[in-house]
């Protein structure tokens, strides 16, 4: 009983000297700078307090931009607040998607005249359309023709897909980006300082710097 009670006395004990140590610390660290703006004032140079105010960054944000972009293309870029490109990432989509589009109804439309002529039918738009026996596609140039729109209509669905990757890269590279960007209130101003001695009337002179974050 007697042991426990002497170690909970030595541990308050020690913890009223960490917290005085705490406070004398912190009346020192205050005498320091009150003592250093006071030499400063000696010689005259403005001291100005500032008080930084640290912004709040969000870790996840990058993650959120691109996976905003990744559900709805110019998500990410909306809650980046870079809100001009959001018409852009649809307006680029929007053609790649028109172009893939067009491009595939125009390889169905040749693809099943090909596969129709290679059956024995002739009724097919592009075997007499204007009805005066001549033929204005042969079987070679139907098959031709949709090779040549199948590449392009490709070329289109990979343009697309790099256009959809890009935009997911741009709304998560933006985010990091933003994280490290100078704070638009960071700003300094010198000016020449010039004060008389109301004692002995001797000049005081030198720089004023005046550093605001």
């Amino acid at each position: 009983m007697n042991n426990s009670l002497f170690h909970t006395t030595l541990c308050l004990l020690f913890s009223f000297v960490a917290l005085a140590q705490v406070e004398t610390d912190s009346i020192r660290n205050v005498s320091a700078v009150d003592s250093i703006k006071a030499n400063a004032k000696a010689k005259g140079i403005t001291v100005e307090e500032v008080v930084y105010v640290p912004e709040i960054i969000d870790p996840l944000a990058p993650s959120k931009a691109a996976f905003y972009s990744a559900v709805l293309p110019g998500l990410g870029q909306i809650y980046n607040k870079k809100y001009w490109k959001a018409p852009i990432v649809w307006g680029i989509m929007g053609w790649g998607i028109y172009n893939y589009s067009t491009e595939h109804t125009k390889y169905r439309r040749y693809r099943n005249a090909f596969k129709r002529r290679k059956a024995g039918f002739t009724d097919d738009e592009f075997y007499d359309p204007d009805g005066n026996g001549v033929i204005n596609v042969s079987t070679e140039g139907l098959e031709n023709a949709q090779e040549n729109i199948q590449q392009s209509r490709d070329l289109w669905l990979l343009l697309n897909i790099g256009i959809y990757a890009l935009n997911i890269i741009d709304a998560n590279v933006t985010a990091h980006l933003k994280q490290f960007n100078v704070s638009d209130k960071l700003a300094y101003d010198i000016s020449p300082y010039l004060d008389l001695n109301e004692v002995t009337g001797d000049p005081s002179y030198g720089f004023t710097l005046v550093v605001k974050f």
